[in-house]
């Protein structure tokens, strides 16, 4: 059995978490004045729904109630009012972030690999040197592709994929998704949502068999960016690169 900790070890580890949770607030600072930067409404936004829960519950309290319940509920609402802050910030930031990445190579990837839940993501799998791409996730619903590029050239390797993956799928249920705003196509702001409202067809460890019996298929995919490119970033060039690799 392992000794306990000494006294230097449970202050390193102190020092440690201080660090670490020090690194959070200063990560989650640089965020706020990025997006402050780029939303003039973030602020307004955010100081209002921190203010209603507490006038809301400040009246409700001094109108209706004993001092001491009144002042409760206005803590009560305080509280209230940050979390409602911090969520409001949180999704504003996803939404901007979600905007910038719209349109580029690689931006579905990203976004699987930003999945919250029990997903199984393998990054092109199958792609083309004009960098479109199928990506496969694994998940409760069974196995899904999603595509990113021209439609008319994903349509073909969703296709392609497709038959492959039956051969070894048995019964799992095979959905596909297009990432992008034409007509059946999903934005990828939205991409998560789509997912999550799949229906649950198969338990975890059916996911576990899946992902052995998929992962013997191999890829099929030319060298794909890691994340959306950076804006501006010249095509031909990358495309050089890819069929050089």
């Amino acid at each position: 059995m392992a000794g306990k900790p000494t006294a230097e070890e449970k202050k390193a580890a102190k020092a440690q978490k201080r660090a670490a949770s020090k690194q959070r607030r200063a990560q989650i600072w640089q965020a706020f004045q990025m997006q402050r930067r780029e939303d003039k409404l973030l602020i307004p936004i955010m100081l209002g729904v921190f203010l209603a829960p507490i006038v809301i519950l400040s009246l409700i309290g001094f109108l209706f109630f004993a001092s001491v319940t009144a002042w409760t509920l206005a803590v009560l609402g305080v509280a209230i009012g940050i979390m409602a802050a911090i969520a409001i910030f949180g999704r504003r930031v996803q939404r901007s972030v979600y905007t910038k990445a719209d349109g580029q190579p690689g931006a579905a990837g990203w976004a699987l690999d930003n999945l919250r839940g029990q997903w199984r993501v393998a990054q092109g799998i199958a792609g083309t040197t004009h960098l479109d791409a199928v990506h496969r996730v694994i998940g409760r619903p069974g196995i899904i592709f999603v595509a990113e590029g021209a439609p008319h050239r994903v349509k073909q390797l969703l296709a392609q994929e497709k038959k492959r993956t039956a051969r070894v799928a048995g019964k799992t249920p095979i959905y596909d998704v297009t990432v992008g705003h034409e007509e059946g196509q999903i934005p990828l702001k939205n991409l998560q949502k789509h997912l999550m409202k799949l229906p649950r067809n198969i338990t975890a460890a059916e996911m576990d068999t899946l992902e052995s019996k998929l992962t013997s298929l191999g890829n099929r995919s030319a060298a794909l960016p890691k994340g959306p490119m950076p804006a501006g970033a010249k095509m031909r060039s990358v495309q050089r690169t890819v069929r050089r690799r």
